[in-house]
Formats: structure tokens, C-alpha cells, sequence
């Protein structure tokens, strides 16, 4: 799939934006309403029959399009927005609302060890999202730091319901088989993994612990070579005390989060509303503090409703910054790389100088241009970029990242073509 695709005669797929299991993401334009800015996911129909248990292609389009209906109905500003789907030759596709800011992934790497006021800020902003789906009898399944996004103004947003199980009425059954697997085995609760029971909200619950626990600790509650030793260590170990490993967070959140993480989904809290209620004496009152940095996911909280950015542009240099990413972006929906290069590489010390050097909105544009400069077939220019790149995301995540083995891969062909190696 390459950008520059037109889907159903109006959707203009620009940028990938992400692969997995199930798929892809793109940017896109759509072109009917002004070039708005989207996000399109592709939906491999091969995985979905696999999963569903027909390779009926208008069966598969019926029940992917019955599952959107489902959770398009969902209406809450922590949710991805749902604008469309349908198919488009063999593909199916999902149009959603574009979310600009940082997955939770980058911006725990960004700042670890996590500010236990933003914990609960996020889990907050989660609970009040899972509260939505699972009143609509929708069960996440696949909650994770990859599939949330901090936004500029510190808004928490849940990006893919993807594989999302909808419990209750016949005419909306799952698309996949009851019984199959799907989920990220680090965050699955036990029951999940085990399989051969209905799931049910506090499956949810136990994946937001997880998360809770991660924020706080840097890592997650359990670990293990691979999804059987996890399962394992899940139904028969404890986690590490968080009261241990973050002596600074209040007792109430780091009880919360063990209680999250009970094996025995009975013992978890009753719903997403009680665990709100849990966090509300600990969330920021409105307008007790000045100003927040960008995204700081407690300023809904500080400043519910205040517009952002919270001050009109002063400096100089900020009209221009913006109008270079958004040159950026068109460039490169253009297929215009030597042209992106040279901007980003003016573009980069402005953005530096705004949001300082370890912000997850400039090591996205050191990325885009290494990147850039690599297809460009700039390997000198290209190689300090992904050396530092690798250097730094190699501390945070380890050697064995698969961004971390991908800079390398990128570091040893720049070397060969500059006859280094």
C-alpha cells in the first residue's frame, strides 16, 4: 500500500502511521469536506477470517460493519471518533478522527519516573472512557499504552476499539470466534488469557491496573519470556509492592492499582465509576495552579474547558514553526523527501527551543527526519540522527526494542554505504 490511494473515491491515504495484527493505519485527507484530516485503518481480511471463522467476504464485511455501528454509537471525548467505514475492493477500512500527541508508551519514556499526580490524571481520564464503552455492553480487550494518546492539552484519548467484544443482544455479536485469543499478553487479565468464560468489565479493569502499576513502577507488574510464563506468574505470584518501589505515591492509588490486579475478577472494583470515585479525592481542583506544560494530563482537570494553547504566541519564532510542520506534512503527502529534510532540519531547533529536546513532539520530528534522510539517500547526514536515536531509545526501552533493532538495522546500512562496514 503505498500514499496517494484514493478509498471509496474520497478517502486520500497520505502517511502510514502504524502496522499491526490487524492491520494498518494511515493519515488521510478526506476530500469531500475540505481535506480534513483523518486516520484510516485498513483491516487485513484474511486475519479477520482467521479470527471470525468464514472467509465469506460479504459476511465479513457484514460483521465488521455491524461491530463499527456498535461502537460508533459511543460518544465521549476520550474515545477515537468514528466517521465511516465500509470496503473498498478486498479491504475493509475504518475512517476515524486524526489524534495528535504521544501514545502513553513515549510519553512514560519521556518522563520515567511518572509524576504520580499525571497517574492518576490518566487513569482518571481512562475510567471515565471505559465507564462509556462498558455501558454500551462493550468490553475493550486490548487496553495498553499503545493505544492511548496524550494529547497537547493533556487530554487522555483511547484510540482502537478494534477488537472490542460486544456483549448481550444476538443481532450485534463479536466478529471474532468466542474463545479466541486477541489482546496484548502483558495487560490481559487471567481470565482473558485462560479463555472459555465470558469476559466482562473487570477484564477492562485489570488492563488499567496494568497500566497504573507501569506508570508508577516504570515496567510492568509481571514479566516473563513469553504469554505462558506471563499467564503463569499472573495466577500465581504477586507483584512487587508499588508502596516499595514508589514510596512517594499516596497509599490509596497504589492500593487501587493491587486491587485492579486481583486475580479473581470478582475482587476487583465493581465498575469503572467506582474506581473514578477512588481517584477523585486525589485529582487537581480547577484553577489552583497557573499554567501546565504540554501535555500534562492533569490540566483538564486544573483548567477543565480553558482554551489551548493556554497563552497567544509571543515569541517570534512561533507563527513560523507552525507553518513549517504544517509544510512538513504537506510535503510529505507529496512524496516530496529532499524538500522535508531541509525543513525539518531548519525546523528542528525552532521546535527544540519551544518544547526543549526531550519532548515526544521533537524526538517524532528527529525520527521523521532521519528517516527522511535515509530515504533520500543521505546516509552521512542520515547517521549521527540514528545514532543518537539508537543511543537514547536503547537506555529507555533496551537493546531488544523492535525500534531499537530497526535504528541499528538503519545505522548498519548508512555504514555500508559510506564503506564503513
Amino acid at each position: 500500500m503505498t500514499g496517494g490511494r484514493l478509498l471509496a473515491a474520497r478517502y486520500e491515504l497520505t502517511e502510514p502511521l502504524g502496522k499491526g495484527g490487524m492491520g494498518e493505519v494511515w493519515a488521510a485527507r478526506d476530500t469531500a469536506l475540505g481535506d480534513r484530516k483523518i486516520a484510516v485503518k485498513l483491516l487485513s481480511t484474511q486475519r479477520l477470517a482467521s479470527l471470525s471463522g468464514t472467509t465469506d467476504p460479504e459476511e465479513l464485511r457484514r460483521r465488521f460493519l455491524r461491530e463499527c455501528r456498535v461502537t460508533a454509537r459511543i460518544d465521549h471525548p476520550g474515545l477515537v471518533a468514528v466517521h465511516d467505514a465500509g470496503r473498498d475492493g478486498d479491504r475493509l477500512y475504518l475512517v476515524m478522527q486524526l489524534i495528535e500527541g504521544s501514545d502513553l508508551a513515549d510519553h512514560l519514556a519521556e518522563h520515567d519516573p511518572y509524576p504520580w499526580p499525571w497517574t492518576i490524571a490518566v487513569l482518571a481520564q481512562l475510567c471515565s472512557a471505559l465507564a462509556a464503552v462498558h455501558a454500551h455492553r462493550v468490553i475493550h480487550r486490548d487496553l495498553k499504552p499503545g493505544n492511548i494518546m496524550i494529547r497537547p492539552d493533556g487530554r487522555a484519548t483511547i484510540l482502537d476499539l478494534g477488537i472490542a467484544a460486544v456483549r448481550g443482544d444476538d443481532e450485534e455479536t463479536r466478529l471474532t470466534h468466542t474463545g479466541t485469543l486477541l489482546g496484548t499478553p502483558v495487560y490481559m487479565a487471567p481470565e482473558q488469557a485462560l479463555g472459555g468464560t465470558p469476559i466482562g468489565p473487570a477484564t477492562d479493569l485489570y488492563a488499567l491496573g496494568t497500566i497504573g502499576y507501569e506508570l508508577l513502577a516504570g515496567r510492568p507488574p509481571f514479566h516473563a519470556p513469553n504469554a505462558p510464563g506471563l499467564l503463569y506468574k499472573k495466577l500465581h505470584e504477586q507483584p512487587e509492592p508499588l508502596q516499595r518501589l514508589r514510596p512517594d505515591a499516596p497509599t490509596p492509588l497504589t492500593t487501587l492499582i493491587h486491587h485492579l490486579l486481583h486475580k479473581d475478577p470478582q475482587h476487583r472494583p465493581a465498575d469503572a465509576r467506582q474506581v473514578f470515585d477512588a481517584l477523585t479525592p486525589h485529582l487537581p481542583h480547577p484553577g489552583t495552579t497557573s499554567a501546565t506544560p504540554p501535555m500534562d494530563p492533569t490540566r483538564p482537570f486544573w483548567h477543565p474547558m480553558a482554551p489551548w494553547p493556554a497563552t497567544r504566541p509571543t515569541a517570534p519564532q512561533e507563527p513560523d514553526l507552525a507553518t513549517a510542520l504544517d509544510e512538513i506534512k504537506r510535503l510529505l503527502a507529496l512524496g516530496h523527501y529532499p524538500q522535508v529534510a531541509e525543513l525539518l532540519s531548519r525546523t528542528l531547533p525552532l521546535a527544540a527551543a519551544r518544547y526543549g529536546d526531550s519532548s515526544p513532539i521533537v524526538r517524532s520530528l528527529r525520527k521523521q527526519y532521519a528517516a527522511t534522510l535515509l530515504d533520500t539517500g543521505q546516509y552521512a547526514r542520515a547517521l549521527p540522527e540514528i545514532q543518537r536515536l539508537a543511543q537514547e531509545f536503547t537506555a529507555e526501552r533496551g537493546p531488544y526494542d523492535p525500534l531499537v533493532l530497526q535504528l541499528r538495522a538503519d545505522e548498519q546500512l548508512c555504514l555500508r554505504h559510506l564503506g564503513h562496514a
